[in-house]
């Protein structure tokens, strides 16, 4: 690509805007323009000599008129670079907006790394825990969104995720013994009760996560979270490792474990010092309160890490007992993924 062609067919496009002028150029790499106004707004022109163009525009406008000066220069560079080329480009793609540093954060990132913007129109709960950031945000498709520490847990809309990870209708709860790690949104608590169990015991660390969805996250845990015992169900405020290991010891067995943790643990210590070993840990202790035909469920991860799911895979070949297992793949609404 003829990059001195480019940057001269564009120059005027953003002078015609009284912007100020800086370029640098790079022997064999090209060209770096950048474009500054008086009001802050500031343009960067990258012209690479394989034929990329990219340009990025930076504004502060909370305005309808902004955004469309801004689309104008951008229709503006168009225009000029087909004129340049008679048309012969091979793709022009134009990118939305990124409204950054404002009060609501729409911006949060699935499993694998690609970042999702959210109709996110409310922060309707923000606050710090000693364990973990919790903020609940309305979605208009979702509903209120848990997310923890930056991590998306579940939304109002996500019935999918917490049916899943009881065994989507297969399983027969009545009189049941099951024992929840985690699960503090109290999704499953509350889907579990309804089926009639002998008891459910629920582990959580954090009661301002409890306190949190008990109160904006209705549609999801209906009234289980109001009280911390109920007729068939007690959730205990407690990290769950010290009351997987005082179980085992007394021989208490569930006929179901339900492994609801937080992706990566919030707490751990000296023995449990990297997220595999915790894994393990977990799945070791959970198989010693299980009983010899139990069931122990758990998320897994989205299906394209698929790295991921293998060695969570192979931790379950180096438990002290031989187990089975199958995978059942979801679509969960608010992850916008296969998980």
């Amino acid at each position: 690509a003829d990059c001195n062609a480019v940057l001269k067919a564009l120059q005027p496009v953003f002078q015609e805007q009284g912007m100020t002028e800086t370029v640098h150029n790079w022997e064999d790499h090209g060209y770096l323009a950048t474009y500054i106004q008086k009001n802050g707004s500031f343009a960067s022109l990258r012209i690479h000599p394989h034929g990329l163009v990219l340009v990025d525009l930076q504004s502060y406008s909370d305005h309808t008129k902004g955004r469309e000066e801004t689309d104008q220069l951008l229709d503006k560079v168009e225009e000029r670079m087909k004129e340049l080329f008679h048309g012969n480009i091979k793709r022009v793609k134009r990118l939305p907006a990124i409204l950054r540093g404002g009060v609501i954060d729409r911006y949060w990132p699935t499993a694998d790394g690609r970042l999702v913007e959210y109709d996110i129109d409310e922060v309707v709960y923000d606050e710090d825990s000693p364990f973990q950031n919790i903020k609940i945000l309305h979605s208009k498709q979702f509903g209120n969104i848990l997310i923890l520490s930056g991590d998306v847990n579940l939304a109002e809309s996500d019935l999918a995720y917490t049916q899943a990870i009881m065994g989507s209708g297969k399983e027969d709860y009545t009189g049941k013994e099951v024992l929840i790690l985690g699960g503090g949104d109290g999704g499953i608590l509350y889907e579990i009760v309804k089926l009639k169990p002998k008891m459910v015991t629920m582990s959580n660390i954090d009661q301002m996560v409890i306190d949190g969805c008990k109160k904006y996250m209705r549609k999801t845990c209906g009234d289980v979270l109001d009280n911390l015992k109920g007729e068939c169900y007690q959730v205990l405020i407690v990290y769950c490792i010290p009351v997987l290991k005082r179980y085992a010891k007394e021989g208490r067995m569930f006929d179901y474990v339900i492994n609801d943790l937080t992706a990566v643990p919030i707490s751990t210590s000296p023995e449990e010092d990297s997220t595999w070993e915790f894994l393990r840990l977990i799945l070791d202790l959970s198989m010693k309160v299980l009983k010899q035909d139990g069931k122990y469920f758990t998320q897994g991860n989205c299906i394209n890490l698929t790295d991921a799911l293998t060695l969570y895979e192979e931790q379950l070949s180096r438990l002290y007992c031989p187990v089975e297992f199958s995978k059942e793949i979801v679509c969960v609404p608010s992850y916008m993924e296969l998980y």
